[in-house]
């Protein structure tokens, strides 16, 4: 299969934090998690914590000089990113509800 066939994402990802000017972001109940990439319609996250496929998530995304943002989502898939001696991280993929992340210009 093809780079371009075996394609599925339907927006623009963005890899740097400087890209879409996150300072943190946190899954409720409260487990911080690491931005991997993000587009306008969902993000990809990093974190100690497993996140269960089909749950829905409240995400708090704090931008740079700016309120935070409360977005609900859907994961879509949680797998085994990293194993170290006593450390697990998880990398789960969250498909937003309702909402469009808009980036800053630049």
């Amino acid at each position: 299969m093809t780079a371009a066939l075996s394609e599925r994402r339907n927006s623009r990802r963005r890899g740097r934090s400087e890209e879409y000017g996150l300072v943190s972001a946190r899954v409720r109940p409260g487990h911080d998690v690491e931005v991997v990439d993000i587009s306008s319609g969902g993000v990809l996250v990093e974190s100690s914590q497993r996140l269960l496929p089909g749950a829905t998530v409240e995400l708090h995304l704090q931008p740079e000089g700016g309120p935070p943002h409360l977005v609900r989502g859907r994961v879509l898939r949680c797998c085994v990113a990293r194993l170290h001696a006593n450390i697990v991280s998880y990398r789960g993929a969250i498909a937003f509800e309702h909402y469009r992340w808009r980036f800053e210009s630049g």
